[in-house]
């Protein structure tokens, strides 16, 4: 019986099976989100969507027509100095950065939303549990 495929070989496959310019970019926007944090978690969600978390989704990518689409799951509350968020800016919660053909990753911008996103679901988890770990009172 054959092994089950981890989370990233199936998206190794995912990346090797994209035929045009959509596979390097793809490649290399993987590539510095897993150098951003090496504690991110590579998972496969959804029937085939690459997805990075940490205390939460971070982010999911696809490659569409056209476009290789990294969208961020909590954008709207992250740090964007370097304007990469191209889509979805009208939300309340994501963002996204549309990649084209002649498009560039910027591998340093790109980590730093990486490392703002663990951060704050770093710091929302630490919310949440603070909020359920009250002190019980006295019994009488």
């Amino acid at each position: 019986m054959a092994k089950a495929k981890t989370p990233s070989e199936k998206i190794d496959e995912y990346i090797a099976e994209i035929e045009d310019w959509r596979r390097g970019t793809f490649a290399e926007m993987r590539k510095a989100i897993l150098e951003a944090d090496p504690e991110l978690i590579e998972e496969w969600k959804w029937m085939g969507t690459p997805t990075w978390s940490r205390d939460g989704i971070i982010a999911v990518a696809n490659a569409h027509k056209g476009k290789v689409k990294l969208t961020f799951d909590q954008g709207a509350h992250l740090p964007d100095p370097k304007k990469l968020f191209n889509a979805g800016l009208e939300g309340n919660q994501r963002r996204a950065i549309d990649f084209f053909e002649k498009d560039k990753v910027n591998k340093v911008a790109l980590k730093a939303l990486i490392v703002a996103a663990a951060a704050y679901n770093a710091a929302r988890k630490s919310e949440r549990t603070s909020k359920t770990a009250r002190p019980k009172s006295p019994k009488k």
